[in-house]
């Protein structure tokens, strides 16, 4: 990691779920940086030798760990946390699995499946898959963001008004992002760390790696955000546009059944022209292709299209 930070958190400083209640492992005024060292989401069930018989004894309790709390000092409800992210340090491995009865696809795609991937942390040049596949890396984080104002304990696998799993993979090296307060101090925590994904993680998981993250945090005070919002320093798609993309689309009145049926039709075109099984295509778009809405006011129907990058086969 390039960027050398005011405090470190270390990896087993973390927690599941959202609580209010929890206890914080560090203060930080406004102007801080902080680098947090990451669990990948499986809570360190799976590791560089898993097998796929691994996904049968995962305990779904301890997935998706972030690490925290933090308290950003004179934070209150109203205001908006403004996390920088300044750099990113991969740890060199990371995995993708097809787990049953999650995904776009759950009820298509049954059986377990693992992929374990290797890069490496330095250069991060396009990481192999299969016969003949190389997927360009941008690593982001899957999960960040703050304590919700409802007493309790809340799964952390809905993403939320403060944030939290929103696997949105512009979470990357310089975004600016702006966080909802509901409590006071905000209780900021992070994980989820990914080494690439597309837009929809259709799967259900991208290239799951552990990392440190190095954040900076700033306030904003009566921000009164409704909703997280995040400006980028650049293009966002730069790693994966240099061929162009291939692109199937699902047409009709029900946008997740478009979704469906735009990455069904992906699949069937990889497997025929590149000789991966479906399940192999089916976690590839998760960690490279991007579903998106191209019309959504020509009613009754609308257009899904998912954007399969050529680079990865070219």
């Amino acid at each position: 990691m390039t960027t050398s930070c005011t405090h470190t958190i270390h990896k087993h400083q973390n927690h599941i779920g959202w609580n209010r209640q929890f206890e914080p492992v560090l203060t930080v005024a406004p102007g801080e940086t902080v680098a947090f060292e990451t669990v990948d989401s499986s809570g360190a069930q799976l590791g560089p030798d898993s097998t796929v018989a691994d996904i049968a004894t995962l305990d779904f309790g301890k997935v998706n760990p972030v690490t925290g709390p933090v308290v950003i000092d004179g934070a209150e409800p109203g205001d908006a946390v403004k996390v920088t992210l300044l750099d990113f340090q991969p740890s060199g491995w990371g995995w993708t699995a097809n787990i049953p009865g999650f995904g776009l696809l759950a009820d298509q795609f049954k059986e377990p499946a693992l992929h374990i991937w290797k890069y490496d942390p330095a250069d991060m040049a396009p990481a192999m898959y299969g016969p003949g596949g190389r997927v360009p890396l941008k690593p982001f984080c899957g999960t960040i963001g703050l304590a919700l104002e409802e007493v309790g304990l809340h799964s952390v696998v809905p993403p939320r008004r403060v944030g939290g799993n929103m696997d949105i993979r512009d979470m990357s090296a310089g975004t600016e992002l702006y966080l909802p307060v509901e409590v006071a101090g905000g209780l900021f925590s992070v994980g989820d760390t990914h080494a690439a994904q597309g837009d929809g993680e259709v799967c259900g998981t991208a290239i799951e790696s552990p990392m440190t993250v190095a954040l900076k945090f700033d306030l904003v005070k009566g921000a009164n955000l409704p909703f997280p919002r995040f400006t980028t320093t650049g293009p966002v798609s730069r790693h994966f546009d240099v061929r162009g993309y291939e692109v199937t689309t699902g047409i009709g009145p029900d946008l997740m059944e478009g979704a469906r049926a735009a990455v069904s039709g992906m699949i069937d075109l990889l497997t025929a022209r590149h000789g991966l099984s479906a399940i192999e295509a089916y976690m590839l778009c998760s960690v490279c292709a991007d579903l998106r809405i191209s019309e959504i006011v020509d009613m009754p129907n609308w257009v899904v299209s998912l954007y399969f990058p050529r680079v990865v086969f070219e």
